[in-house]
């Protein structure tokens, strides 16, 4: 890269590069992170130490893997990647509302990255996990103050991130376009920017009173000085739990996009999708934290309470799925490597959904609550269904982006590797976790039958680490070798495929559209008439790609 492409990309406010920056970055914390898993199940593989006899070293990757994970790798991916790439485009925005606060966003998302990453050279690495909780990160003698640092930057990134984006879908829609016009994918990005604007500023706060506990002598969450450590993490969790919606919105937005365009349907039941299932969501998260604290001691009538709340989630969660089902009810599918992930999701939300009701149950989840039957179910839920989302996304608009198809043997043997790794990594976890395999421990010896599980866990764990090679390095070769794709290779009706060509430039319109009451990005059923309903028609879905 010459010097001045490299000044272009470092001081740009053009939202498509801004969006590819957050594509590398959370890429690269993936990437980390997930050596991190490689590292944990290792450990786990036999008993006794396997590869350390340190216990602080394995909290070390424990914190890495799930703080990266979470807040370095799928809140940015598809509030930073996706929503900064594509929200605009959809929207026949020509950039977003702050341009410059857009690219003070992802330096501080950058500062972030490197922060955590200095925590492998520092001599008192963070160890207190990706929750932080005290008394323990209050009294280790590792570096707090960097798991604290790191969550500012990143809580003040997506803060600034999340007043872009909604004032840009408020102002910058293209003349025309009414809310009921949008796409499904830019409504659950609306609603993860809400749910952040809410919540952030109680993590920041936690996370801040923690750091004046260790440092400054304060006592918080001192019960000796008056404090509660209980109250760390009520305010902890009245975050985490609808970040876990920041997630899982965007990520159903991504593949209700492709399974519109790949079936050449509308979505199913829209309205009830957008108001009863998107928005349900965000007005009941915030009820639902408590499961987190089920055995951390509360009033049995709170316990109840919150039992209700978390149960009901699941009716506007229920409303979402059954679109998705919906939308693929009697289509003629394209099938291609987005369509397989997307597919895939289906599969990973059933699991991970039947598997969380048995945690917001009291009479079960005391039984269930500190074992590895958690975070096999987290993992379902949230992690690998929010990863496959976004990885079907980027093979849906990676010739929109780079004007190249992914699509190939490669790609689909990475989509085998990693569907199978991941039901052969976490199906065992949830046997033992049910048998009472504690989480987060370094050793098990006191239950020497359950180690056959974790060395097919960790079997499991190297094929998803071979598939995600796999599906990287063939994201790289096809951005430069990729067979050449034309403009709306999917015969998509969405703003961002008709109107703007591949690798869009800055201003990504050439002409920037406007919209009839009657357009759709889902009108499938009459495509002329709907295409028709635009004042620039924008680009011919057969162009034959230029060589």
């Amino acid at each position: 890269m010459t010097s001045q492409a490299f000044k272009e990309w470092f001081f740009t406010t053009d939202h498509k590069r801004i969006g590819i920056m957050y594509l590398v970055g959370s890429m690269a914390a993936f990437v980390v992170a997930g050596l991190m898993a490689l590292l944990i199940r290792l450990e786990q593989s036999n008993l006794g130490p396997t590869i350390t006899d340190n216990p602080n070293e394995y909290n070390s990757w424990l914190y890495f893997h799930g703080a990266a994970m979470v807040l370095a790798f799928l809140i940015p991916g598809l509030t930073g990647f996706f929503a900064n790439y594509f929200l605009p485009l959809m929207i026949g925005a020509q950039d977003v509302a702050f341009p410059r606060i857009n690219a003070f966003s992802i330096w501080l998302f950058y500062g972030a990255i490197i922060l955590a990453l200095l925590s492998f050279v520092i001599p008192d690495a963070p160890d207190v996990m990706w929750t932080g909780y005290p008394p323990y990160s209050v009294t280790t003698t590792t570096n707090t103050a960097f798991y604290v640092f790191t969550v500012h930057l990143l809580g003040f990134s997506s803060v600034l991130g999340a007043v872009n984006f909604l004032v840009t879908v408020i102002y910058m829609r293209a003349p025309g376009m009414g809310w009921n016009q949008l796409n499904i994918f830019t409504w659950t990005t609306v609603a993860a920017f809400v749910l952040q604007l809410i919540f952030i500023p109680v993590l920041a706060s936690a996370v801040t009173m923690l750091l004046f506990d260790k440092y400054l002598g304060t006592s918080f969450f001192n019960p000796e000085a008056g404090g509660d450590v209980l109250l760390y993490q009520n305010l902890f969790w009245f975050y985490s739990h609808p970040a876990v919606y920041v997630i899982f919105l965007p990520a159903c937005g991504i593949l209700f996009e492709i399974f519109a365009t790949m079936c050449k349907n509308r979505v199913f039941n829209y309205k009830a999708c957008v108001y009863g299932g998107i928005w349900g969501i965000v007005g009941i998260s915030g009820f639902v934290w408590i499961h987190h604290l089920y055995v951390s001691g509360m009033p049995d009538w709170l316990r109840i309470g919150q039992m209700v709340t978390t149960l009901l989630i699941s009716v506007p969660v229920g409303l979402m799925v059954m679109s998705m089902w919906g939308t693929l009810y009697r289509a003629a599918i394209t099938f291609n490597t987005g369509m397989l992930y997307a597919i895939s999701c289906l599969f990973l939300v059933l699991s991970g959904g039947l598997t969380g009701i048995p945690l917001a149950l009291t009479a079960i989840t005391v039984h269930l609550s500190e074992t590895s039957f958690v975070h096999a179910h987290f993992h379902f839920i949230m992690a690998m269904f929010s990863a496959f989302a976004m990885f079907a996304g980027i093979y849906y608009w990676f010739p929109k982006m780079f004007g190249r198809y992914a699509d190939g043997k490669w790609a689909t043997t990475g989509f085998i590797f990693n569907i199978i790794g991941v039901h052969v990594t976490f199906i065992p976890l949830f046997i033992v976790g049910v048998e009472g395999m504690p989480r987060r421990y370094w050793d098990y010896q006191m239950f020497p039958q359950f180690e056959p599980y974790h060395q097919v866990a960790t079997v499991g764990a190297f094929m998803v680490a071979t598939g995600m090679a796999i599906t990287i390095l063939n994201w790289v070769h096809s951005a430069f070798k990729g067979k050449v794709a034309p403009e709306n290779p999917w015969k998509s009706c969405s703003m961002e495929w008709t109107h703007a060509p591949n690798c869009p430039q800055a201003g990504n319109f050439p002409n920037p559209p406007s919209v009839q009451p009657e357009w759709t990005p889902y009108g499938y059923d009459d495509r002329e008439a709907n295409m028709a309903a635009t004042t620039d028609p924008g680009y011919p879905t057969d162009a034959k790609p230029a060589e």
